[in-house]
């Protein structure tokens, strides 16, 4: 059977959704945004993506309303990209379970009382489902640094931080 090029016409919430950030890169780029990664050049060097591709990526995304790219050259989630977050966070619990033995590569937290969260995002101590903005990110067991000095973005990422906290680079 010959698959469709797109899903756009199809009636299925899933298809449409796949037709956004169901290409090998989109949902890295958007991690990549909820880390704090804000511009192309940083994208294209934590990701080691193509810039072509960045560029393609980086344009549906904007034009899809999921970033917005401002007068000053950054990258930022909207409303609608912030909402992916409970994708990319049961992507990643689903990743550090099945192929990370030694524990999970990023650590979540409740910014407020540093209590991990728990698979569905909620704090373990209070109970709340944590606001993206209020979760702290963090290396966990299974994170692995780079063996030769990283690049000022990896290095950046590897500290503590909260999500959607800008990460400039140092140029």
């Amino acid at each position: 059977m010959v698959l469709p090029s797109t899903y756009a016409d199809r009636n299925c919430s899933l298809a449409r959704a796949l037709e956004v950030v169901g290409e090998r890169w989109t949902l890295l780029i958007v991690r990549d945004a909820f880390y704090g990664i804000r511009r192309f050049g940083d994208f294209a060097t934590q990701l080691g993506i193509p810039r072509a591709v960045l560029t393609s990526r980086l344009k549906l995304l904007v034009r899809e309303g999921v970033l917005v790219h401002d007068n000053t050259g950054e990258y930022r989630l909207t409303d609608k990209g912030i909402g992916l977050w409970p994708v990319v966070r049961v992507m990643m619990a689903w990743g550090d379970e099945h192929y990370s033995p030694a524990g999970v590569k990023r650590a979540l937290r409740h910014d407020r009382d540093g209590t991990l969260l728990d698979h569905e995002g909620r704090c373990r101590e209070c109970g709340e489902l944590v606001p993206v903005p209020e979760i702290r990110i963090e290396p966990g067991p299974g994170f692995t640094p780079a063996k030769s000095s990283p690049d000022p973005v990896s290095a950046r990422l590897n500290a503590p931080r909260r999500l959607l906290e800008p990460l400039a680079a140092q140029h």
